[in-house]
């Protein structure tokens, strides 16, 4: 039986070419003709899947959020479902996100220029989701470290995704380590956020996660 996936439709192509274009120039420095060119069709046949380049960019930001927020709660739900440690669960939230900050760049700088350019209800959409999708996280890491109160988990969260979203200035993808070297870097990095975070008190160490853990072994300790 075929693994394989099944190839993007004629809709999603065009949703990956305008976000790349529009990460690459700017949502007003790319046209409708060019694209169409992209994908292979003429600008005006866009129109048969798009009213404008709006409900592109609208479809993009929207939907990246609903994805981050669906993939969070199914990771969350799988993980109690297996009965894994809070601990797992926020290593399994850590390799989703990292998996978007690695794969979908041109959304992160889609995101961080273009966002204002949204109608009021669908950029209000895309805050409810970010929200839920934050408070996701902070129920996981206040479980990994009970002794961080809720405001400071939700700052830790916030930084975390800074550093995560960062990979767009990370410099050029053949300029980088590896994929999974880049991955297991941005992993440490962001378990030694929450890490320092829960001991700038002085109070002791939750359990790491699995990589913290995995990497440790692999040296010996």
């Amino acid at each position: 039986m075929s693994t394989q996936a099944p190839a993007p439709s004629r809709r999603e192509q065009i949703l990956k070419e305008a976000a790349r274009l529009f990460a690459e120039r700017g949502f007003h420095g790319v046209g409708v003709d060019e694209i169409g060119a992209a994908v292979g069709i003429s600008g005006p046949g866009l129109y048969r899947h798009f009213p404008g380049k709006e409900a592109m960019l609208a479809e993009l930001l929207v939907g990246i959020s609903g994805r981050l927020l669906t993939g969070g709660k199914r990771r969350a739900a799988e993980g109690e479902g297996a009965g894994r440690t809070p601990a797992e669960v926020l290593d399994s939230l850590i390799e989703g996100h990292i998996d978007f900050a690695l794969d979908d760049r041109p959304l992160i700088i889609l995101h961080d220029r273009e966002l204002d350019r949204l109608r009021d209800t669908d950029r209000k959409l895309v805050r409810s989701l970010q929200r839920q999708y934050v408070e996701l996280w902070v129920e996981v890491v206040r479980k990994v470290y009970p002794r961080l109160a809720e405001a400071e988990a939700r700052a830790c969260v916030h930084a975390v995704f800074g550093l995560l979203n960062s990979t767009p200035h990370l410099g050029r993808p053949g300029a980088l380590p590896g994929r999974a070297a880049t991955a297991a870097l941005l992993h440490r990095l962001a378990m030694g956020a929450f890490d320092g975070a829960h001991g700038a008190d002085g109070a002791a160490s939750e359990p790491k996660g699995r990589a913290a853990v995995d990497e440790e072994s692999a040296r010996g300790s």
